[in-house]
């Protein structure tokens, strides 16, 4: 199942298209109370600017939106920069472009390619520098093991998830260390077999229920405008 992606942390950059300056910020938020927050600490501390625009996608399957053109023409703004939220297949985020007016009218068509443009430029930043993040659905797995394998045991399954997309979490240590990890579907009978390998058929891994996790994309050149 193919689940939109979201970012890791605010991501700003700043477009200047004749004098107008265009300071996009986007940020993550879970809840329309996040969305709101930062749209109102921008507003307080970018008071001085006339326009600021916002698109937000949220929920797991991007089912919610909402824009805003704040002042400039119906159709400008707001909407183009949802459009590439979406073209780029990305939820739980907001993004605000903030406009200080240069003193040059750009015209409709000027206004949807500097909104979206701040919007896909600041998304470009954040693929250059690691910010994004994919959403898998991972099995929530434990593998059983005594103390004395659990060193042993812990680097093999660090090794072996770093190579077939899954994910560590801490192990939990009782009468036997449980060691935690979260597996693709598709992975899992291959983990089954590898962990029979390393420990003789001693070791049998436990397979849970599903959950949505957030994993970094790999830092990717910027595209170009």
């Amino acid at each position: 199942m193919d689940l939109p992606g979201t970012i890791a942390r605010p991501v700003d950059h700043e477009l200047v298209i004749k004098k107008s300056r265009f300071l996009a910020h986007l940020a993550p938020a879970r809840s329309v109370a996040e969305a709101d927050a930062v749209i109102a600490r921008l507003r307080k501390e970018l008071w001085d600017a006339r326009h600021h625009c916002v698109a937000m996608v949220l929920g797991t399957r991007a089912d919610q939106a909402r824009s805003s053109d704040d002042g400039e023409p119906s159709g400008t703004a707001g909407v183009p920069m949802l459009e590439v939220l979406r073209h780029r297949g990305l939820t739980d985020l907001v993004a605000v472009v903030t406009r200080y007016f240069g003193g040059v009218k750009l015209g409709a068509g000027g206004l949807v390619r500097a909104y979206s443009g701040a919007v896909a430029a600041a998304l470009d930043e954040a693929a250059a520098t690691g910010v994004l993040l994919r959403r898998e659905l991972l099995l929530e797995t434990e593998v059983p093991v005594p103390h004395a394998d659990a060193g042993r045991i812990d680097n093999l399954l660090r090794d072996w998830a770093s190579t077939h997309g899954s994910v560590m979490e801490p192990p939990a240590y009782d009468a036997v260390a449980q060691l935690r990890l979260l597996v693709p579907k598709d992975q899992v009978e291959t983990l089954v077999a590898d962990v029979a390998a390393a420990s003789a058929g001693t070791l049998v891994p436990v397979v849970g229920d599903a959950r949505v996790v957030d994993v970094p994309v790999p830092a990717s050149p910027a595209r170009r405008p």
